[in-house]
């Protein structure tokens, strides 16, 4: 479960990450880079706005009005209602199924397909849940993973009942399942490391979390359900626009980057309080991280030096031939802004094709071999 969260989280700072390495390899004057052609992500569009209005799905359950007059409760989006609260957490949302229909996720999808699609044909079989379907968000967060959609085939419960060592209603409209406790060793034998098997929740058929532990995912259902702290979701209904948005908390950060980065990681963590992680892939792969921190004058400085070294890098993989590097960085800038700053990073989608050509060129050359002749009964 560790792993699944870490890999998810490496994806969305990848890019994030190597600006970061080639702050190490030098200071230098800050350059204007050349106008971008690419559509950077900054705030709500009008698709996205609708899709957030139309998310208000949830009414708490109000259990005693009293005597006392209450105020029609706003609908919410179940979703934003899960994520942690306070300072210092870490959530990122993938909007699945957007970038499911998506250019770039339409590219992916046909390299998958490409090589076997027995797998995913198999995994709707059993389960009764079609990924390219019924899969709406996935969202990591330091505790565990969420997954919203369409979960209300019955064959996906009653796998989950037989995976599971027991499984109770909790809450207004939950389901949990736990796993079962392993086996005793034999006597005389050392008890042997066990995998990890997270406890996993089912909420109104639409959302599912996986967990560490039961309580992990109780306190997720409470916050669904009203019963959590009341300071407000780490994601705000503002900021859910692009295709994966969400913030990382400067802790996460330090675990991902690599040991001869920690010199950087140290000092991120000091200058930032956390990194607000946009990505638009409705066409081209564009990114904005926005560094923000308490003292105007640490980001600043800390913007301009990395500035400073995203020039100098795209000037030398341009004098050493490096197309592809060269490429990425064409499109990377930082703009200070006060006590803030955002990194844009992008990949265009012409890039990105021929990136991925050699999928068609496989492709083109297995359909190219003769097929074998089916031997007759």
């Amino acid at each position: 479960m560790q792993r699944r969260r870490g890999l998810w989280l490496v994806f969305a700072v990848v890019l994030f990450g190597l600006a970061a390495w080639l702050m190490l390899s030098g200071q230098g004057e800050e350059e204007t880079p050349p106008p971008p052609k690419v559509a950077f992500p900054y705030k709500l569009r009008p698709a996205e706005r609708e899709r957030m209005e139309k998310r208000r799905t949830y009414v708490t359950p109000v259990v005693d009005a009293g005597t006392v007059a209450q105020q029609p409760l706003r609908p919410s989006d179940p979703v934003l209602a899960a994520l942690p609260r306070g300072k210092g957490k870490t959530a990122v949302v993938i909007e699945a199924n957007a970038i499911r229909h998506s250019p770039i996720g339409e590219l992916l999808l046909e390299c998958l397909m490409n090589r076997g699609s027995k797998g995913l044909e198999r995994f709707k079989q059993e389960t009764g849940v079609d990924p390219l379907k019924d899969l709406d968000r996935l969202v990591i967060t330091d505790n565990g993973v969420i997954v919203s959609g369409n979960f209300g085939d019955g064959k996906l419960k009653d796998l989950l009942a037989r995976e599971g060592g027991t499984d109770y209603d909790y809450g207004d409209g939950a389901r949990l399942f736990e796993a079962k406790p392993p086996p005793p060793p034999p006597e005389g034998r050392p008890r042997m490391i066990q995998p990890l098997r997270p406890s996993l929740g089912l909420w109104n058929n639409q959302m599912l979390v996986f967990g560490d532990t039961p309580e992990g995912v109780k306190e997720v259902i409470d916050r669904v359900e009203g019963r959590g702290p009341d300071e407000p979701p780490v994601i705000s209904e503002g900021s859910t626009y692009g295709e994966m948005y969400g913030v990382l908390s400067t802790e996460q950060l330090k675990k991902l980057f690599p040991q001869e980065q920690q010199e950087l990681a140290a000092r991120l963590a000091e200058v930032a309080e956390n990194v607000e992680l946009h990505v638009d892939a409705s066409s081209d792969f564009a990114m904005t991280a926005q560094v923000k921190g308490p003292n105007a004058d640490k980001v600043t400085d800390l913007g301009k030096s990395l500035g400073g070294a995203l020039s100098l890098a795209r000037m030398k993989a341009q004098a050493e031939g490096e197309k592809e590097l060269a490429q990425l960085l064409d499109f990377a800038k930082v703009k200070p802004d006060g006590d803030e700053f955002k990194l844009e990073l992008a990949v265009p989608l012409d890039v990105i094709k021929q990136q991925l050509s050699f999928c068609r060129e496989q492709q083109g050359a297995q359909d190219a071999k003769p097929q074998e002749a089916t031997p007759t009964p």
